[in-house]
């Protein structure tokens, strides 16, 4: 009886999650960043906040636009962010692929920063996510400095 109501709950998500990753449907979201795990020459904490809005092109495939702000590092104050990327939904219960290129600005420092990333969308209800994710920024400006692998954790709203 407990592996059936397991198979039973694992099912209601999957068909839950599959219904907020349809063509037409839009996201937004809010994430922290960096929360102490990021790992570049800047050793000093890395935190930030990012606000995410997307659009469902196709099933499974999302386009977003992003706007941020990093606390960052030992030789820089704080970097606004701006950008563009896509996600790609693996599988129907809300892993997904992303890939993303931002530009950072700061004083004394601008850089253009591509990365990828591998999260999960965690249904709370049929809207609401938490969405745990490990993403990798490389610098195009010096790659050992700026360069970022970190873990970051949000809320998605699909509707």
């Amino acid at each position: 009886m407990k592996k059936i109501m397991i198979m039973l709950a694992m099912l209601t998500m999957t068909l839950a999650a599959n219904a907020q990753f349809e063509k037409g449907k839009k996201f937004v979201s809010a994430s922290l960043t960096g929360l102490n795990l990021s790992y570049n020459d800047n050793k000093e904490m890395q935190f930030g906040f990012q606000a995410k809005g997307g659009y469902f092109i196709e099933d499974c495939w999302q386009v977003n636009a992003m706007v941020g702000y990093d606390k960052a590092g030992k030789d820089i104050n704080g970097v606004f962010q701006i950008g563009a990327g896509g996600r790609y939904y693996i599988l129907e219960n809300g892993l997904y692929g992303a890939v993303n290129v931002k530009g950072v600005f700061s004083s004394g420092y601008n850089d253009v920063m591509p990365g990828i990333e591998l999260g999960y969308a965690f249904f709370i209800n049929d809207k609401v996510t938490i969405e745990p994710a490990v993403y990798y920024d490389q610098s195009l400006k010096e790659h050992s400095t700026y360069s970022t692998v970190g873990l970051k954790v949000g809320i998605g709203l699909y509707f």
